[in-house]
């Protein structure tokens, strides 16, 4: 939403504001106007970027390696220690505690889609598969080409592109990270694409449950297409030795609450897409980086048999639609934004960044114990019903309502709790 800053464009830096500028008695604004959104230039950009991306990349490397899953919570823990290192530990809480809390509170709906009893979509995708790859499908030639053999043989094609399934979402966690450490108000506008993104998806994985390659083939509906990424884990277990039944290869919350015939749109091919829009837009060409990623993301989830390509234009018209929404969307959702993230806050975090050195504490914000007790609490009361809503049948079992009012009370806590951390 925020157009103040151009992808890419330098803007003049400002003299310091003078120690005090922003305090109690309201002065903060008076900071917003002499500090406009300041950035140290195209090569601090660039620098920042690879930083960020490479620690990413490294941490992601080293748990596959350790034969550690890599998980969303796990990244978010990385990247909060270097927010303290940065001496940000408590605003990082501020900022992306509600921004898990919609996450997991979608991964615990995302199992309810395939419950409400609609017909899964198989022949009908096919059939349009099959126009888009000219009569064949584009699993199939792709796997034809390039696997041989039983869907068991050792595959290095398979075994790169598990790493790219493994890392469609930690990528663009480190480019939300980066975009709340340079462009704060950038990072507001990229999670309520996210969120967007996310629960668009949810209601069509309900309305619309559609079924993926492995499926139709299990399942006799298409002959040819191989389930490749066990085949591709298997190669990770052999190049680093560890043990298969040690690790840990899907999201946690996935065995809380899984499903099948989520194929269309693909969140695997949207989210990276939604993060290539935004790192494009604040950081210019340097941006251009995630685009590459993204497609090897794509060619990944159509060669393992995760997806068909249906699901990634899917993911890539979703993706498009939400940046669009958020960026060019209705007045009072920007005035939301604008709210959420706080203009004082902000005012803080800019005055910072152009060398006044504890600014952000000065405006004399602080934890307000009762808030953070009642949110976590609720939270963790929410999380529980939910849990056993969904695993143990209580009150009628996920396909009742009450699930998803208990996910909502999930999310409303945590966000209580998170707006204690840094409060009046």
């Amino acid at each position: 939403m925020s157009e103040e800053a151009a992808p890419g464009r330098e803007l003049a830096a400002t003299e310091p504001s003078p120690p005090g500028a922003v305090g109690v008695d309201g002065t903060s604004a008076e900071v917003g106007a002499q500090l406009p959104h300041t950035h140290p230039g195209r090569r601090n950009d660039r620098l920042l970027l690879a930083a960020v991306a490479s620690y990413a990349v490294l941490l992601s490397i080293l748990m596959i390696a350790r034969g550690i899953s890599v998980t969303p919570e796990l990244i978010v823990v990385a990247f909060g220690l270097a927010a303290l290192l940065l001496g940000r530990g408590k605003l990082f809480l501020r900022d992306w505690i509600p921004f898990l809390a919609l996450f997991f509170a979608y991964e615990l709906m995302r199992g309810y889609a395939d419950k409400f009893g609609l017909p899964i979509h198989v022949t009908d995708v096919i059939s349009i598969e099959r126009i888009i790859g000219l009569g064949g499908l584009p699993t199939t030639y792709l796997q034809e080409l390039l696997h041989h053999g039983p869907a068991s043989a050792p595959d290095n094609v398979a075994t790169i592109s598990v790493v790219f399934y493994f890392l469609h979402f930690p990528l663009p966690l480190a480019v939300g990270f980066l975009l709340w450490i340079h462009q704060r108000r950038f990072y507001y506008d990229y999670v309520a694409a996210l969120i967007l993104l996310s629960m668009a998806a949810f209601v069509t994985f309900l309305l619309l449950p559609v079924a993926p390659p492995w499926w139709a083939a299990q399942n006799g509906y298409v002959t040819g297409v191989l389930h490749l990424r066990d085949t591709g884990f298997d190669g990770l277990v052999s190049l680093f030795g560890f043990g298969k039944n040690n690790y840990l290869y899907t999201y946690s919350l996935y065995s809380i609450s899984s499903n099948d015939v989520a194929a269309f749109p693909s969140l695997h091919a949207a989210y990276p897409f939604l993060a290539f829009l935004f790192a494009r837009r604040a950081f210019g060409r340097v941006g251009w980086l995630m685009a590459a990623y993204t497609a090897c993301v794509w060619f990944s989830i159509v060669y393992l048999g995760e997806h068909w390509v249906v699901d990634i234009i899917g993911g890539v018209v979703y993706a498009s639609v939400a940046y669009l929404v958020i960026l060019h969307g209705p007045a009072w959702g920007r005035r939301f934004l604008k709210q959420v993230a706080d203009e004082e806050i902000e005012a803080g975090v800019e005055a910072e960044d152009a060398g006044d050195v504890g600014a952000l504490r000065r405006i004399g914000r602080r934890v307000r114990w009762a808030l953070v007790i009642q949110g976590a609490v609720v939270a963790v009361l929410g999380l529980a019903v939910a849990i056993g809503i969904d695993t143990q049948g209580w009150f009628g079992g996920s396909q009742s309502g009450l699930y998803l009012v208990a996910c909502l009370v999930v999310l409303g806590g945590l966000w209580r709790a998170a707006v204690g951390l840094v409060s009046r």
